[in-house]
């Protein structure tokens, strides 16, 4: 095999790793059709197992593009905006049409209350700096799938479940920042493994319900605590910026120095 046919597979291999990246970041948008299913149908466990099947989709995706670096071989596809448009859809939406459809507001609110949701979500994701250059979510970060398994479970009153909504999405509009777990590069490896847990005690909530342990959904709620706390305290102790290095003086010619540079330009 030449050296030509070498790179040629090389660069095909590359193509096929990065367009299964974008199949499955857009593998996102059929689960969030399955969920809808499962919401018209009111089999709210489905429902909720499929909304984190797309948060774990979310949530590996990124990675996936980075470590294959898909943009750089896939340059006329936009990943990013493959990916904001079904978080929209599965993290906004979808939400929206559960609260709604499970009965979880007030009747004559239950419209004014999705409404919320997609309306300050459009707002959040369409934001420039939603997420920040240090790799945070400016504003609430439209995690309005986990919202609607919490007040699925937690059966609290419909007007106290209107106003957690009506305060989420007014906390799109205040610059906190929250954290994004997987790039975060403080606590990361406390809160991956404190978010894994999390997760595995939430599986086997739903799939004991309706007959859940009431006690470990109140412990897991914890996590909730840890994040909006660990998200206050980032935000009001940011990283310290780094210091470039100075540059090195300018030589004058005489010194050989432009000969020096071309001669070690490795």
């Amino acid at each position: 095999m030449t050296l030509s046919e070498i790179n040629d597979k090389v660069e095909l291999n590359k193509r096929v790793l990065a367009w299964s990246v974008h199949l499955f970041t857009a593998s996102g948008a059929v689960v969030g059709l399955l969920t809808i299913f499962a919401i018209m149908d009111h089999r709210w466990p489905a429902a909720v197992l499929w909304m984190s099947l797309a948060i774990i989709i979310d949530g590996l995706d990124g990675t996936l593009a980075r470590r294959f670096q898909v943009e750089g071989v896939t340059p006329n596809f936009d990943g990013a905006l493959l990916d904001n448009i079904i978080d929209y859809f599965t993290y906004a939406v979808i939400p929206a049409l559960f609260i709604y459809e499970a009965g979880l507001l007030p009747e004559s609110w239950a419209l004014f209350g999705a409404s919320v949701i997609v309306l300050s979500s459009g707002y959040q994701f369409c934001q420039m700096d939603a997420k920040t250059a240090d790799h945070f979510f400016k504003g609430f970060p439209s995690y309005w799938n986990v919202l609607a398994y919490y007040l699925l479970l937690l059966q609290l009153t419909l007007w106290t479940n209107l106003i957690i909504i009506l305060i989420c999405g007014l906390l799109v509009f205040v610059p906190i920042k929250f954290i994004y777990p997987s790039r975060m590069s403080r606590f990361q490896k406390l809160t991956l493994f404190i978010t894994a847990v999390w997760g595995l005690m939430n599986i086997i909530i739903i799939f004991q319900y309706p007959n859940f342990s009431v006690g470990l959904l109140r412990f897991s709620l914890l996590y909730l605590v840890y994040y909006v706390a660990v998200s206050l305290y980032l935000t009001m102790h940011p990283a310290s910026d780094k210091v470039d290095p100075p540059e090195a003086p300018e030589l004058p010619d005489e010194f050989g120095y432009d000969k020096f540079q071309s001669d070690n330009n490795y």
